[in-house]
């Protein structure tokens, strides 16, 4: 039965078709992970454990990014093999260890200082455990991308998402227990983990991990920078949810969750868009040739221009359908936030901006700097956070969001330009020279 499931995941007539496509729907069952939970708690459970879910959700996001240590895009550009996948496992063991234990830090600050009861501490707990899964299976994700088999990985996880959405929607639906409901799709979700990507991957990886401890010492270091800067960036994004968290009701949660969907989802579906050229983004860069590295610069104009496409689009359904749309999906009035929701379409557009110049900083190898960028916006989301949402509920989180998102993205781009063009002058003067 497993060989059958590693065939039937791998089975394609074009790798590459298929891998755009897998791509996309994995994009987008990302996205619509948490709006449809969310419906779903809605309409059984109500406003208030939705509120508890999303900010759930929220945290557990923010731990993905402490399990993940910024490496998928290192490990998936790495073309010239710099560290072995047993290293990279290695690495990833360590990171998710780590997971485990912020995550329960990070509950323990919120029983202490944000009266989470203990229904609320466990909810929490329980769906970053979720996201652990998600963190592990991503390393066997960019070796199977490594070697050229997006298609596979991106099955696996759109077949793990599926899953998912199914066992929690059905357990609320029978039981109405919101706690219950996560341990079932968390048990759920390593069954599907050990069938499809374990499985799978058997055939691209050693599922040995190699503790050498200057290999590991080392790609702790080169991954830092990029853990920082994704951690950060997740930080930056949900601000405002903790910022709600700490301060408003977990009914408010649950409406500023709710607007903030659609922005979030233009973001990840821009991924779709650059994700599966990652790899022969980085194969240009690598060949140092000055014509090799203009094509890069002429596909990241294409891709700014996507997204950008992608941004008016959302802001249009925003202002014309959204508001109605939402309110029927989630049976709740949102009549009154058509102006914060397109001012979150915007912060979305800018979401996704600068999560693609990050990713063509981490190819240029310059994320050092890119920290920088997310440490300083990090600390302006920090100092505004509790002045606009204190004094302005929820319109305060919509404005914070969308000011310090525009930042990011102006701070990331600019350093984007700033080492290809300097790189670009070097590789040309070489190109003369020879």
């Amino acid at each position: 039965m497993l060989n059958n499931i590693s065939a039937l995941l791998e089975k394609t007539n074009n790798i590459k078709r298929s891998s755009y496509v897998w791509n996309a729907i994995n994009a987008m069952l990302s996205a619509c992970q948490c709006p449809v939970i969310m419906m779903v708690i809605m309409r059984t459970n109500g406003v208030k454990d939705a509120g508890v879910f999303s900010i759930a959700f929220a945290v557990a996001s923010l731990m993905l990014y402490v399990g993940l240590y910024g490496l998928r895009r290192y490990q998936a550009s790495d073309v010239l093999g710099k560290y072995t996948f047993r290293q990279y496992h290695a690495m990833r063991w360590i990171s998710c260890g780590v997971m485990i234990m912020a995550s329960g830090a990070y509950c323990i600050y919120g029983m202490v200082f944000n009266d989470y009861s203990w229904t609320k501490f466990l909810v929490v707990f329980v769906v970053c455990m979720l996201k652990l899964i998600q963190a592990y299976s991503d390393v066997v994700h960019g070796r199977m991308q490594q070697q050229g088999r997006l298609d596979v990985a991106t099955k696996c996880s759109s077949v793990r998402y599926v899953a998912e959405v199914l066992s929690y929607c059905a357990m609320l639906a029978l039981t109405h227990d919101l706690l219950l409901s996560s341990v079932v799709c968390l048990a759920v979700s390593i069954g599907v983990l050990a069938l499809t990507t374990m499985n799978a991957g058997r055939r691209y990886c050693d599922y040995k991990p190699e503790f050498i401890g200057s290999k590991v010492k080392f790609l702790s270091l080169e991954g830092f920078p990029l853990f920082l800067s994704l951690f950060l960036n997740m930080y930056i994004s949900n601000a405002p949810k903790y910022a709600i968290d700490a301060y408003l009701t977990d009914e408010i949660q649950a409406i500023y969750t709710i607007i903030f969907m659609p922005a979030f989802m233009v973001g990840l579906l821009a991924n779709f868009i650059f994700n599966p050229i990652l790899t022969s983004y980085a194969q240009l860069w690598q060949s140092r040739e000055y014509k090799k590295i203009k094509k890069m610069c002429r596909l990241i104009r294409r891709q700014c221009l996507a997204v950008l496409g992608i941004t008016v689009l959302g802001l249009a359904v925003a202002y014309t359908i959204g508001i109605p749309l939402l309110s029927i999906i989630f049976g709740t009035d949102l009549g009154d936030y058509r102006e914060e929701l397109c001012l979150v379409m915007l912060g979305g557009g800018m979401l996704a901006y600068s999560t693609f110049f990050s990713t063509v900083v981490t190819i240029i190898r310059r994320q050092a700097a890119m920290s920088l960028c997310y440490a300083a916006a990090a600390v302006l989301s920090k100092v505004m956070a509790g002045i606009l949402v204190v004094r302005y509920d929820i319109v305060g989180a919509v404005a914070l969001y969308g000011i310090v998102m525009t930042m990011l993205s102006i701070m990331l781009g600019g350093l984007m330009i700033y080492g290809i063009v300097k790189d670009l002058k070097a590789v040309k003067s070489i190109d003369c020279n020879a």
